[in-house]
């Protein structure tokens, strides 16, 4: 038997696979070698590129149709080598299509068909099982890839010894070396820090940070420091070792007008080279901060004009079993998957939280209350942000990265805005606050008036503020970029980018969001308590009034305190979970009986969130401060615990051993008028 067909179906996708790389690693030689193409050269490579890609295609869809049982002999560790192979030919695949995009934007005549975009991925199902394993997957393929472009970048500058500096540097420990913009550098030793050994005209020699070195060819100009307005003299990358500055190398760095007094906190730690000069203090973070008007339980009120004090259609029409659904213009369901190559900001500032805000927005106002996501990390990949999609159990909701999204605007321009922000404290100062690490803006209708498809989208992010155009996130990914394709492939997949996808309703979320308000953004995991909410407040307002006319005071506890939950999301969780213990517990008739479950969920809020809220021994919500967070879980989880074993919150209300806050009329009474005052549609 020859040796060829003594090969099984798993070793001859293999070697199919190996040829697949030498072809990938030629064309990359090819692009590399040539800096500048001509016309003719990227419309051959582009559709070399695509050509390649294709086969590679062929070759994963062969791959997976293997099956252990169709090799001729034993194979040991099967499908690890099968998910091995996969992993390779995910990711050939994924740095062909950055090449493509990279040739397809230098010049857009050489693509023969439609552009790569960054709608990367079709929707099946909404309850695709493997899906989000999948996506895990391409991730981990994509962080590894980034790893060996870094290696092969590392390469490339290895024999390169004259560099450009571009910008000021101030010496801050004994070994460093200060230099000025446009000063020539001789680098003696390239540490994998970040931080090397160089040497000046003048014969000093010291350490000093790649991030602010460029490559310097004979003959070209150096960079006028006029040109630009002292423009990231202090940025610093995630691969470089902080920088420690004192109040003396602030005053140095900081070459603009603006005294150090008058300098905003961005400014401060964008001179001191603790953030990049893309970071600004977070805009939805001081809106947020300034009122109620754009939080959540502001649009869950029902809306009514305050001159007559007359029910909106969302809730005066109504059918004989309550509240009407009412459907909206946009009515969807969006995934927040991750955030990728985020900058860190220095070691100077602690780095408390990292969250996601967004909100409905036409480029000009914003059109909804702002929802927050709070992300989640790993040391290893630090550049990278997770959120956990359908939350369950105990599981935070400030986690959810599943939102829906809800508005009857009928903006042309509107969509929505992603800003990306870390909460931080500084170090020496102990001040704290909210830095915007850039935004993304996702328009929902085409020029044809048209909703988006449901795919997932990629978002490259902006620098400065949504009111900013032409900002980068951090300007020196674009300044140590060459002129090579293959270096601006680098640079694109270095891009801070966000990945969000945009799902349709099943017939059960929708007639839920249909008993919303027209214009609210939220956590799915809440909607089904937000619908019980509405649902209550339409029959009270609805029902047991005397006329449409009658503004009396109405004691009902559950409309007086709920829109307090939406702020404390922990007590929302309490219910939430309160209610999931319930509802597992009841009978398929009774579920079907929409009155008793109405008044089943008004029993468990008046056992679970009540009580909590006007407890003493809760401590105030305060935004990520983790003694606070952790003490207040621990009084929740303890109350919870205790309800079960008691059966119910009587005993918490009645206890001698407890303390509560002062009662007050307002812990009971829904003040219609007061209602009005406040909340005010035409706004």
């Amino acid at each position: 038997m020859s040796a060829k067909t003594s090969r099984g179906p798993l070793q001859n996708t293999v070697r199919v696979t190996d040829e697949l790389k030498r072809q990938f690693d030629d064309l990359l030689h090819e692009t590399i070698e040539k800096d500048v193409l001509e016309p003719a050269q990227k419309k051959e490579f582009y559709k070399r590129c695509m050509q390649l890609k294709n086969a590679i295609e062929k070759n994963r869809e062969a791959l997976l149709k293997l099956n252990k049982t169709d090799e001729p002999a034993p194979v040991g560790n099967y499908e690890q080598k099968k998910q091995d192979e996969e992993r390779r030919l995910v990711k050939m695949s994924r740095r062909l299509q950055t090449l493509a995009e990279t040739l397809a934007n230098v010049d857009e005549s050489v693509k023969d068909g439609p552009s790569p975009s960054n709608q990367i991925k079709d929707d099946g199902d909404e309850e695709d099982s493997g899906e989000e394993d999948d996506y895990e997957e391409d991730d981990n393929a994509e962080d590894d890839e980034d790893e060996e472009e870094e290696e092969d970048e590392n390469e490339l500058d290895s024999t390169i010894r004259e560099f450009i500096t571009i910008g000021d540097f101030h010496a801050q420990q004994k070994e460093d070396l200060t230099f000025k913009k446009g000063e020539v550098l001789h680098i003696l030793n390239k540490k994998p820090d970040g931080w090397w050994l160089a040497q000046d005209s003048k014969g000093n020699k010291g350490i000093v940070p790649k991030t602010y070195l460029q490559v310097y060819k004979k003959g070209e100009p150096s960079p006028d420091p006029s040109e630009e307005e002292s423009e990231d003299d202090g940025e610093e990358t995630t691969d470089v070792k902080p920088i420690k500055p004192t109040e003396e190398s602030i005053s140095q760095l900081n070459s603009s007008k603006k005294s150090q007094e008058q300098m905003s906190s961005a400014d401060a730690l964008t001179t001191m080279g603790t953030i990049p000069s893309g970071f600004r203090m977070s805009t939805l973070a001081q809106l947020l901060e300034q009122g109620e008007q754009y939080w959540q339980h502001s649009y869950l009120k029902p809306d009514k004009k305050p001159e007559r004090l007359e029910l909106q259609p969302d809730v005066c029409k109504r059918d004989s079993s309550g509240i009407q659904s009412l459907p909206t213009r946009i009515s969807l369901i969006l995934t927040l998957w991750s955030c990728k190559m985020i900058p860190l900001p220095g070691a100077t500032i602690q780095i408390l939280s990292r969250q996601v805000r967004l909100c409905l927005f036409d480029g000009v106002k914003i059109l909804s209350n702002i929802h927050t996501v709070r992300a989640s990390w790993l040391p290893k990949h630090f550049k990278t942000w997770t959120f956990s999609p359908r939350v369950t159990g105990i599981l935070p909701s400030i986690l959810d990265g599943d939102c829906f999204i809800r508005s009857s605007n009928q903006s042309p321009e509107i969509g929505i805005l992603f800003e990306l922000g870390v909460t931080y404290m500084r170090n020496s100062t102990g001040e704290r606050g909210e830095l915007s690490c850039g935004w993304a803006f996702l328009k929902l209708f085409d020029v044809n008036g048209m909703l988006l498809p449901t795919k997932t989208y990629e978002l490259t992010l902006n620098g400065g503020t949504p009111y900013e155009r032409g900002v980068e996130v951090d300007p020196s990914i674009i300044r140590q970029a060459n002129t090579g394709v293959f270096h601006q492939m680098m640079t694109h997949r270095r891009q801070p980018r966000l990945l969000v996808k945009l799902r349709s309703l099943n017939t059960r979320r929708r007639d839920m969001l249909n008993l919303l308000p027209e214009t609210l953004v939220g956590s799915l995991c809440h909607i089904r308590l937000l619908a019980f909410y509405r649902q209550i407040l339409g029959d009270v307002l609805l029902k047991e009034r005397k006329s449409m006319q009658n503004a009396d005071l109405i004691c009902n506890p559950l409309l007086a305190t709920f829109p307090r939950l939406l702020e404390q999301t922990d007590i929302m969780d309490a219910l939430r979970s309160g209610w999931a213990e319930k509802e597992n517990s009841l009978k398929r008739s009774q579920k079907r009986d929409r009155e008793f479950m109405k008044n089943a969920f008004i029993h468990v809020y008046h056992d679970t969130a009540y009580p909590l809220l006007e407890s003493i021994i809760l401590q105030g919500s305060k935004w990520k401060e983790d003694e606070t967070e952790a003490t207040r879980w621990k009084v929740i989880a303890d109350f919870l615990k205790q309800n079960r074993e008691k059966d119910g919150s009587l005993y918490f209300l009645l206890s001698s051993d407890i303390i509560h806050k002062p009662f007050d009329i307002s812990e009971i009474t829904y003040d219609f008028l007061d209602a009005a005052r406040k909340y005010d549609i035409s706004s």
